[in-house]
């Protein structure tokens, strides 16, 4: 008698998501293969590597609050992948800079927030550079068309945890609910410049010399992180992450990325007091994220609140089944594993 074939899947993307489905399907026993359109793992956990710094292009940190998730990331902050970060969180109002301790856990990525995905990657088998554009479907199970016109299968399932328009053009021929599914889910763009300086930052009047991010409460900012002040990259030159708020990205969503680095860099230095100089800059650019944030999640029965699953064989996780944190991402993958792990 024959062993019995093991269940197989294909998972779409090898961001937090997909790489925490992927974890829970492995250890199952599943035949696990990872389709990635980039060079490597990370989705919004992605970070760039300039000739003067590593800079964060995505989620510049996390937060913990659900119960699994902290168990998770205490096993990375015990390998040494994640540090806490930022503690030295700065807001701006109208009235200038102010010290903002909520007391709240964050961390960051050590050296660099890929550093998570790239570990949890391991062991897996990855497709890099494979864009998947079609599914088809036949007696044999599910099959992945890419961008080069390369057939990838069979499996028994399919996990997409592309963004939710992305997802809704690949399920659309399959299945009428998950497509109507994706349809009520809406996900923002977001731009991310970066600036790389020939020194430190002056201090600024009032403002901590080793400020490690600030927030803005109005302006085309939201968020801009000194990537030197994060763990494990102390050693390298001053570079700022500024992230744009979700309105002005909208607005702007086809404005030239030199354009849109010099806008974000610009509002960044009128709110630094009037007497406080910026160092030259050595390098400057910006990436757009089309679907970068869920604004609108999707509905639905509690049982399957944080991801979709179809009797097809396909299935839908991501932070837009769930929240826009990286804690959300991993959760919608997470509990999407153990389901699929328990029909086996």
């Amino acid at each position: 008698m024959s062993p019995p074939t093991r269940p197989t899947a294909a998972i779409i993307g090898a961001g937090i998501a997909g790489l925490a489905c992927a974890r829970v399907l492995q250890a199952a026993g599943w035949q696990v293969t990872l389709f990635e359109k980039a060079r490597g793992p990370g989705g919004r956990m992605t970070s760039r590597s300039l000739a003067a710094a590593t800079v964060d292009i995505g989620a510049q940190f996390f937060s913990v609050r659900d119960e699994a998730f902290r168990r998770e990331a205490e096993t990375w902050l015990k390998a040494g992948l994640i540090a806490p970060w930022p503690w030295k969180l700065w807001r701006v109002t109208n009235d200038g800079w102010h010290y903002r301790h909520d007391g709240r856990e964050r961390y960051a990525g050590k050296p660099r927030m890929s550093a998570v995905t790239r570990h949890l990657s391991r062991g897996l088998a990855l497709e890099a550079n494979c864009r998947i554009v079609s599914l088809a479907r036949d007696t044999g199970g599910w099959s992945l068309q890419d961008q080069a016109r390369q057939h990838h299968g069979p499996f028994d399932h399919v996990v997409i945890t592309a963004p939710s328009p992305q997802a809704q053009a690949l399920v659309a021929p399959h299945d009428s609910r998950l497509t109507e599914a994706c349809e009520g889910v809406i996900q923002r763009p977001c731009w991310a410049a970066w600036a790389c300086f020939d020194r430190p930052l002056a201090t600024a009047p009032g403002v901590s010399l080793d400020w490690q991010a600030v927030m803005f409460s109005e302006g085309p900012l939201r968020f801009v992180a000194r990537n030197d002040h994060k763990p494990g990259r102390e050693q390298q030159g001053e570079s700022l992450t500024l992230l744009a708020r979700l309105e002005w990205s909208e607005a702007h969503l086809e404005m030239h990325e030199t354009s849109v680095a010099d806008s974000l860099l610009t509002a960044f230095r009128k709110t630094l007091p009037d007497s406080t100089l910026l160092p030259a800059i050595t390098a400057i650019g910006a990436h757009r994220w089309r679907y970068a944030q869920p604004d609108v999640f999707a509905g639905g029965e509690a049982v399957n609140r944080d991801y979709r699953l179809s009797t097809t064989g396909l299935a839908l996780c991501g932070d837009g089944w769930r929240g826009p944190r990286v804690e959300d991402a991993w959760l919608s993958g997470h509990h999407l594993g153990h389901a699929l792990a328990a029909q086996d």
